[in-house]
């Protein structure tokens, strides 16, 4: 059941790059499915659903999605593997440790464990 104003979808812009490489990436270091609308368009139910969009130009803001790891280092190993880029190196913080890092598109995400 959804409810009124909780966060229930997290929306990505790819930029210039070919949607297909930005699936490939999330496929290939976690593992992920999409469900593609279009040529422009890529869903993804992974304990958030969101989806990739194609079509928006011109300045943006993107979020910050951070996702939970169990092996840190092994998610930062997965990740430079499958073609991400670090942005900010492993780090401590109150509650854990995690690092940043931006998919081909130039989304930046981050990764944290306890």
């Amino acid at each position: 059941m959804r409810k009124n104003h909780k966060l229930d979808y997290l929306e990505m812009t790819v930029g210039k790059r070919p949607i297909v490489e930005v699936k490939s990436f999330y496929a290939k270091a976690f593992g992920w499915s999409f469900t593609d609308y279009g040529p422009d368009y890529a869903a993804f139910d992974e304990g958030l659903e969101g989806g990739f969009n194609a079509t928006e130009a011109g300045p943006r803001k993107p979020p910050l999605p951070v996702l939970f790891s169990t092996d840190l280092e092994k998610s930062l190993r997965v990740v430079t593997e499958a073609g991400g880029t670090i942005t900010k190196p492993t780090y401590s913080f109150p509650g854990g440790r995690r690092f940043h890092f931006a998919d081909p598109a130039g989304n930046e995400l981050a990764i944290w464990a306890e």
